[in-house]
């Protein structure tokens, strides 16, 4: 149709309006043709017409929803759209629209999850994962799932669980899971739970440098300054080539918990590495202002470019 070739030009050269109008006649002649009505709702998009955009992508789902096969080519637009503009009220209503249409898909279930989780309501993307995994009970990504709505919904003990259950499924890939869990504590706050877990990762793979560091930020929580410096330089003996940053984060740990004489001898020992390295300066600077030692702090700064 040499309408729609024309529209299909004038979008790709940013002529937006241009393009509606054309599409708009062709969708009056042709209701039914759903390519015109995406090109339709991508025309408005790229024109800055959200709302319009929107309108014809959800025209688009509901007749994608009466199908016994789920295209969900509108679905993952309209999705896409209220991530971005942060409308989880209108994501979890199309989400859950989708999967009533299609119970037993698990793409759509995970969806669904996630939006709960977006929009702060816990306890119902609880309810759908726990569906996930009983669709999926041994897929570890499943309990995973599960595990994350379990401890937002504040039912840490039933989230270790979750966790635990996928590191049985993958036993190979164990401590990657005790991590996942002791990321979420450690995010919390819940230092000694994260070490517990942490120690459990390091049993498990011991050679992996980002359980060392990651157990020292945890013990820099808990006020353990020297047990947190000995698991960085554990991890520096697993990766060597790496030791700047190590020392880099680490500076930056102790620092946030205003421990910036330990911060500073970090700084000093990642610059010994990567004398040229500015943000390392700049870091070192800023725990020297903190201890209230402006001539260095000045001297510092003036070499930082």
């Amino acid at each position: 149709m040499k309408k729609l070739d024309n529209a299909d030009q004038l979008l790709q050269q940013g002529k937006y309006l241009e393009a509606i109008v054309l599409l708009e006649e062709i969708h009056c002649a042709n209701p039914e043709e759903e390519s015109v009505l995406l090109m339709l709702a991508w025309a408005h998009h790229d024109s800055g017409a959200t709302a319009k955009a929107v309108a014809y992508l959800e025209t688009l789902l509901q007749r994608e929803l009466q199908r016994k096969i789920f295209t969900g080519f509108a679905f993952d637009e309209l999705v896409r759209i209220y991530k971005q503009e942060k409308n989880f009220r209108k994501l979890t209503e199309i989400c859950t629209s989708a999967v009533a249409a299609q119970p037993e898909d698990t793409g759509l279930l995970i969806e669904l999850g996630n939006a709960y989780l977006l929009a702060g309501q816990a306890r119902a993307a609880c309810g759908i994962f726990e569906k996930l995994v009983h669709l999926e009970n041994d897929n570890p990504a499943s309990y995973c799932r599960f595990g994350e709505a379990l401890f937002a919904a504040g039912m840490t003990a039933e989230s270790e669980a979750a966790y635990l259950r996928a590191g049985e499924i993958d036993p190979d890939q164990v401590d990657h899971y005790y991590f996942k869990i002791a990321d979420l504590f450690a995010e919390s706050g819940c230092y000694e739970e994260a070490k517990r877990l942490l120690e459990a990762c390091i049993a498990a793979n011991p050679a992996k440098a980002v359980y060392h560091c990651c157990l020292g930020d945890v013990l820099i929580g808990l006020g353990r300054v020297f047990e947190a410096q000995a698991q960085y330089e554990t991890a520096i003996h697993y990766d060597n080539s790496s030791a700047g940053a190590y020392y880099n984060r680490l500076g930056n740990m102790l620092a946030r918990r205003n421990y910036h004489s330990e911060a500073v001898e970090a700084f000093r020992r990642a610059l010994k590495i990567e004398p040229d390295n500015s943000v390392y300066l700049r870091h070192l600077a800023l725990s020297y202002k903190a201890l209230g030692l402006m001539d260095i702090t000045k001297d510092l700064s003036e070499n930082i470019q």
